[in-house]
C-alpha cells in the first residue's frame, strides 16, 4: 500500500534509456515516500522531519512531478510558525525539536519556497502570505552582516552537506545564499508592487554581489575561492558575477568536473544548480555526461546497485566500503535533477514574463546517447509536451501546447536555428542537428 499526500502526480518523463528512466521513477517514488504532510528528508529512520535544506533544493523537482501548491502553501505555514523572534526560519519546519534558527541554505527555504510556487503555479497570494516572514528573515542576516558577507548568524552552518571529493568554504555558500535571497525578494516584490521593496532587494543583491567578487573571487581569471564545482554553480546561477567573468568561471567549472575524470563532487546545495548551470552556459553536453556516469559518484551508481530510491549519501553504499552508517536510501536531496529533466531535456519551462505556464518556453537540449524523450508537465493550464527523437543527426520534435496560453519555441541546436512564438495547438518540426550527437559524446 502506498500513503502519501494528496499531490497529484500526472506529469510524465521517458527517454530510450533506460538508466534515465529509472533515475526518473527513483525520484518520484522518494517524493511520494517524503510527501506526507510536511517534506519529511527520510521516511524510514528517527529524523523523518520537514528539513528545510532537503525542501528548498528540491522544490522546483517537486513542483514538476506533482501539484505541490497546496503542499507547500500549508508547509510555508509552518516555517512561519516556527520563525524565531528574531526572525530566524527554522532548519526543521515544524519546528519540534532544533532550538537554532536556521543554516544557510536551510533557513533560506522560506524565500525560495514561496519564490518557486509563485514561479511555477503564478499564485501571488503565497507572496503576500510570506511577505512579513520573508522581510523579518532578511533583516534577520542583514542586521549581523552589515559587509554583506554572511558570517554570523549561520547557525548549524552545513555547508554543501554530503559534498564528495571537495570542500566548498562555508562562508562562500552562505554569502551566495543570501545574495540569492535578495534577488528572489527583489523578484517578489515586483510582482506584489512594492516598488520600494524592488529597489531595495534589487540594490541590495548588487550588493551582495559586489562584496562577493572582493572577497572570493580573482577578478582577473575568475578562480572563486574554494575553486570547486558548487563555488562556480551558485556563483553563476545567483548572478553574483560580473558579465565578463561568467565565461571564465564556465571553463572552470568545466574544467573542474573534467578533472574528476567527468564526474561531479556537489553535495545537497550544489547538486540543484549544476545540471541546470552547465546547460545555461552552453555545456549540455558535459551535463549529460555527468547524467550518464555509472561509476562513483553519480546518480547511475546508485541505480547500478539496484536503487529504488534516491539515496541520501552518493556513497550511501560502495563496493568498496559497503554501507555508510548513518544513510538514508529515500532522501530526495539529491533527485534536485528531475528539475533540468524537465527544463532542459525535455525543455520545459516558464517564461519570467508568464509565470505559472501563462506563457510557456520549449527549448529542448537533445543529448548524450538518448536517441528519443517524451515529457508531459501538467502546468495549472493544461498538459504541456514535449517529445523528440532523433538517430544522431536529424531530429523530430512534437510539442503540445495548452488553450489561452502561448509559447516560445527556441530550436537553437539546429543546423537551421529555429524561434517562433505560437499559441495553443500541436506543432511538429524536423531538422538537421548542428553537431551529432556522437561528436559530443567522444569531445574532449
Amino acid at each position: 500500500m502506498v500513503v502519501n499526500s494528496d499531490t497529484p502526480f500526472e506529469s510524465f518523463f521517458e527517454t530510450s534509456n533506460e538508466m534515465v528512466n529509472k533515475l526518473y521513477s527513483n525520484i518520484h517514488w522518494s517524493q511520494r515516500g517524503n510527501f506526507m504532510s510536511v517534506p519529511t528528508d527520510c521516511p524510514q529512520r528517527d529524523e523523518r522531519l520537514g528539513w528545510t535544506g532537503d525542501a528548498e533544493i528540491f522544490a522546483p523537482t517537486a513542483a514538476y512531478n506533482a501539484d505541490v501548491s497546496a503542499f507547500y502553501t500549508k508547509w510555508m505555514r509552518d516555517m512561519r510558525d516556527g520563525q524565531s523572534k528574531e526572525g530566524g526560519f527554522p532548519d526543521i519546519a515544524p519546528r519540534i525539536e532544533d532550538p537554532q534558527d536556521g543554516a544557510p541554505a536551510w533557513g533560506d527555504a522560506g524565500v525560495i519556497v514561496p519564490y518557486t510556487v509563485y514561479r511555477m503555479y503564478g499564485d501571488i497570494e503565497i507572496i503576500e502570505d510570506n511577505y512579513s516572514a520573508m522581510k523579518r528573515w532578511m533583516d534577520y542576516i542583514g542586521s549581523q552582516n552589515p559587509s554583506y558577507i554572511w558570517t554570523k548568524r549561520v547557525n548549524s552552518n552545513y555547508g554543501d552537506w554530503l559534498q564528495v571529493g571537495a570542500d566548498t568554504p562555508k562562508e562562500v555558500l552562505s554569502t551566495a545564499y543570501y545574495g540569492y535571497d535578495a534577488l528572489l525578494m527583489a523578484k517578489m516584490a515586483k510582482a506584489v508592487n512594492r516598488t520600494e521593496d524592488h529597489k531595495k532587494y534589487s540594490e541590495l543583491h548588487t550588493n551582495i554581489g559586489n562584496a562577493f567578487v572582493k572577497a572570493f573571487v580573482n577578478t582577473t581569471d575568475a578562480t572563486i575561492k574554494g575553486d570547486t564545482q558548487t563555488v562556480y554553480v551558485i556563483a553563476v546561477a545567483f548572478e553574483l558575477l560580473p558579465q565578463n567573468l561568467i565565461p571564465l568561471a564556465a571553463n572552470h567549472l568545466v574544467d573542474n568536473i573534467k578533472a574528476h575524470d567527468w564526474h561531479l563532487t556537489t553535495g545537497f546545495v550544489g547538486v540543484g544548480y549544476l545540471c541546470p548551470t552547465l546547460s545555461q552556459l552552453g555545456h549540455s553536453d558535459v551535463a549529460y555526461r555527468l547524467l550518464l556516469q555509472d561509476t562513483y559518484p553519480s546518480w547511475g551508481y546508485s541505480i547500478k546497485y539496484n536503487a529504488t530510491t534516491i539515496w541520501e549519501r552518493w556513497d550511501g553504499w560502495t563496493k568498496e566500503k559497503g554501507f555508510q552508517d548513518p544513510s538514508s536510501f529515500n532522501h530526495y536531496s539529491l533527485g534536485s535533477v528531475g528539475r533540468w529533466l524537465f527544463q532542459s531535456v525535455a525543455g520545459i519551462d516558464t517564461h519570467e514574463e508568464g509565470v505559472g505556464f501563462k506563457s510557456i518556453v520549449i527549448a529542448p537540449k537533445p543529448g548524450g546517447n538518448l536517441q528519443k524523450m517524451t515529457a508531459r508537465y501538467a502546468s495549472i493550464h493544461g498538459l504541456i509536451g514535449s517529445s523528440w527523437e532523433t538517430n544522431g543527426a536529424n531530429i523530430t520534435l512534437t510539442i503540445d501546447i495548452p488553450v489561452n496560453t502561448k509559447a516560445l519555441i527556441d530550436l537553437s541546436f539546429l543546423k537551421q536555428p529555429l524561434h517562433t512564438t505560437v499559441g495553443s495547438g500541436r506543432y511538429v518540426y524536423e531538422g538537421e542537428l548542428t553537431q551529432p550527437f556522437t561528436q559530443i559524446l567522444d569531445s574532449n
